[in-house]
């Protein structure tokens, strides 16, 4: 009866393992998804920026009086104020996916932490019954 427990504790813990590692393999998977989130929201803020500048160096190059008061379109008040409007907007995005990555390696973390931990005592069970099958056999043939 000792024994079948023992087995059932063993299996029971080599399901946990598989478990764990495929929850492990799909939060990697999830984390290697918020890079490449991570890096197409910077492809669009870099892209936004430079339609803002392409749509300023427009408008200064076709206005005689934008070009008699400012050096370069840079200067236009609205500029500044429209390329800060874009990167608050993308910034906000980018600190969502970074808090998501942030969670994904904790959960990582965790549950790495759990399966070193099965293999610990899964181990032990394993050395513990090797112990008592061997001391067992020494009693058999002593006695």
């Amino acid at each position: 009866m000792a024994i079948a427990n023992l087995h059932e504790t063993l299996l029971s813990f080599k399901l946990r393992k598989s478990r764990l590692n495929l929850e492990i393999s799909n939060l990697q998977s999830e984390k290697a998804l918020a890079l490449l989130q991570q890096k197409n929201t910077n492809s669009l803020l870099a892209a936004g920026k430079a339609e803002l500048r392409d749509y300023f160096q427009d408008l200064y190059a076709s206005d005689e009086e934008l070009q008699a008061n400012y050096r370069d379109y840079t200067e236009i008040p609205d500029f500044e104020n429209r390329i800060d409007k874009i990167v608050a907007q993308f910034n906000d995005e980018l600190e969502e996916i970074a808090a998501w990555e942030t969670q994904v390696d904790q959960q990582i973390t965790t549950d790495s932490a759990e399966l070193e931990e099965i293999k610990a005592y899964e181990e032990s069970f394993k050395t513990m019954l090797s112990s008592n099958i061997q001391e067992d056999f020494k009693f058999g043939l002593g006695g």
